[in-house]
């Protein structure tokens, strides 16, 4: 039996500029978009990775007000779980987000005492991204 990760879903409060960020920055792919009513679905793909997605969805997006509202509230604080990204060059990538309208850097480019060198940001939406050189 072989399990393996299709897709990640990131909450979102503006979709354009969620877009934005990881199509235009980060460099993924469209894979898909969907709309109903006034919410919207995108799912990208990276291209040396296609099989994994991530879905960008907004907090009320298929749920109930309460939970949409408790879902916006933890985005808004920065409270959701972090996403992990891995560039084959690290400082290209970090000016790039660095420059990009509603990103927030959190950590300058750093090699950590577990090995890794790093960077942390926000994304347009207040998600915490760790991206490492890979």
């Amino acid at each position: 039996m072989t399990v393996s990760i299709s897709a990640v879903h990131v909450l979102v409060d503006d979709p354009e500029a969620a877009l934005a960020f990881y199509r235009d920055t980060l460099g993924l792919t469209v894979r898909n978009e969907v709309e109903q009513g006034e919410f919207r679905w995108i799912t990208l793909a990276t291209d040396s990775q296609p099989e994994i997605q991530i879905v960008l969805s907004q907090p009320h997006a298929g749920r109930s007000q309460e939970d949409g509202d408790t879902l916006a509230a933890l985005l808004a604080k920065g409270e959701l779980r972090p996403l992990h990204f891995s560039s084959d060059d690290l400082d290209a990538t970090f000016e790039k987000v660095a420059e990009t309208p509603g990103a927030e850097v959190l950590q300058e480019p750093a090699s950590q005492p577990w090995g890794a060198r790093d960077a942390a940001v926000r994304d347009p939406a207040g998600n915490f991204l760790r991206i490492e050189q890979a």
